[in-house]
This record gives structure tokens, sequence and C-alpha cells, in this order.
């Protein structure tokens, strides 16, 4: 049986990543039957709750009988996906580490995988990045935590990292061995003249985060649009464009 013969046979969905919960929920509604605690998008998704992406509720999985069951190598742990192979289930794990791993992986999801007809908003979404909004002018050097209490931060070889770039922002710790290293603010490399805070998957705010980076204007972002690959990309160039630009003093 083929890739594709399989997809034809797709009908209920299990989602272990709040990215590909939207992508699956806006793309084809009705094929999703279960979702992480974690998934938030879209608004009012009414599947069943199966845990959260590192500690997934194995046998409530199995327990609604999904034709596929869609990962990513980084969300999700491979012991858990194990099991569900163990069990029989087909898992469709997804890697995403730039933005054309993104549109790649969005189509081998909806179309090779579920047997959907390409999204238009897989369409918009490319045609979005094509000409992203980069400001004139020299371009940015930033650090870009994603955690505190230890401070963690964009690495190496990140989607995030990418979508910045592609913005005109260069963040300093991207020659880090480690793809989301641990940093002491008060010694930071590359002399950064920006520190971007958004705002999941630690809730950074205007009151916790920029008092860390004295000195440093602050950009607090749509954690969403900089970290999610799936619809929320036909609009994350221009809003993160915008809350680039609007990073000041706290």
């Amino acid at each position: 049986m083929t890739v594709q013969e399989q997809a034809h046979r797709v009908r209920r969905v299990v989602s272990l990543v709040p990215s590909l919960t939207e992508s699956v929920a806006l793309t084809a509604p009705g094929l999703l039957v279960g979702a992480t605690d974690w998934c938030t998008h879209p608004a009012g998704l009414d599947v069943v709750r199966i845990g959260g992406t590192k500690n997934p509720d194995t046998a409530a999985v199995m327990s609604l009988a999904p034709d596929l069951v869609v990962a990513n190598e980084e969300e999700n742990r491979e012991a858990d996906l194990a099991v569900l192979r163990a069990a029989g289930l087909r898992v469709l794990v997804t890697r995403v580490r730039t933005l054309p791993d993104a549109f790649a992986e969005m189509e081998r999801l909806l179309v090779g995988g579920c047997g959907l007809p390409r999204p238009a908003w897989l369409d918009a979404a490319r045609a979005a990045w094509a000409r992203p909004p980069v400001p004139a002018g020299p371009r940015r050097r930033a650090v870009v935590p994603v955690w505190r209490r230890p401070w963690t931060g964009l690495g190496r070889d990140t989607f995030a990292g990418d979508l910045l770039a592609r913005l005109g922002v260069d963040h300093v710790l991207s020659g880090a061995a480690e793809r989301y290293p641990r940093f002491d603010p008060a010694r930071l490399p590359g002399t950064p003249g920006l520190v971007v805070l958004p705002d999941e998957p630690y809730r950074f705010t205007a009151q916790d985060g920029p008092e860390a980076f004295p000195g440093l204007p602050a950009a607090l972002v749509d954690g969403r649009r900089l970290t999610w690959y799936g619809p929320s990309l036909v609009d994350a160039a221009e809003v993160l464009a915008r809350q680039l630009a609007a990073a000041r003093a706290y």
C-alpha cells in the first residue's frame, strides 16, 4: 500500500503538537479527534484531550483508534511514539528547522499524510514570506530568550531563528553548540542591541523579562507567530515585523 493510498483512508487524526493541530483542524474540520492540552488553536476546538506534548496519555490516544498520529521530532519524545507504533498506529513525524522545512512538512502532512488538497492558507503563507517586511538600515543583533530560571535562548538551527533572520534580526547565540543553550544575561556574546521576548513557551511580559537586560530595548513578540509552523505563518511576517519595530526600553 502506498503512502497516498494510506492517506485516502485517513478519517481520524490525533495531533501531539499545537501547530499541527491548528493546521489539520483549519484545513479539514472534523478530521481531528484528539489533541494535547496545549493545543489552543483554533479557538473552541472540541476534541478529546490526551495530555501534554512531553507526556501524552498513550492509552487514550490508542482508544481513539486514529488512522494517523501526527508528531514532531523536537516537541515529542521518541519513547512515546515508539509505544504508539508498537500498538500498530501510523505515526507521521515532522522535522522543522527552517521556513522552507515548514512549508514542505505541512504539504507532506496534509497532502501526503491526510490525502487533502493543498490548503489555500499554505499558498498564502508562501506568498507572505516571499517578500517579508525587512526594515531599511543595518541588520540588528538580538538575544532571544525562550525561558528563564534557568535562562535559555535560541541557539543554532532553529525555526524561530530562521524567521527572525528573514526579518533582519540575527540572534547572538546562533553559534552555540546547543539549539537552546543556557546563558547568563550579564555575559552576552556578540554585543546585542536588542532583546526579543516571546510570550511562549515562557510568558515574557513588560513586567517579567526586560528588567534582566538593562540598557537593551525589548521587543515583546507573539510566541505563536514566532514558533508555530502552520496557518499562523500567513500574517506572522507582518505581525512580527511590527512588534520588532516597536522595541523600546521598559
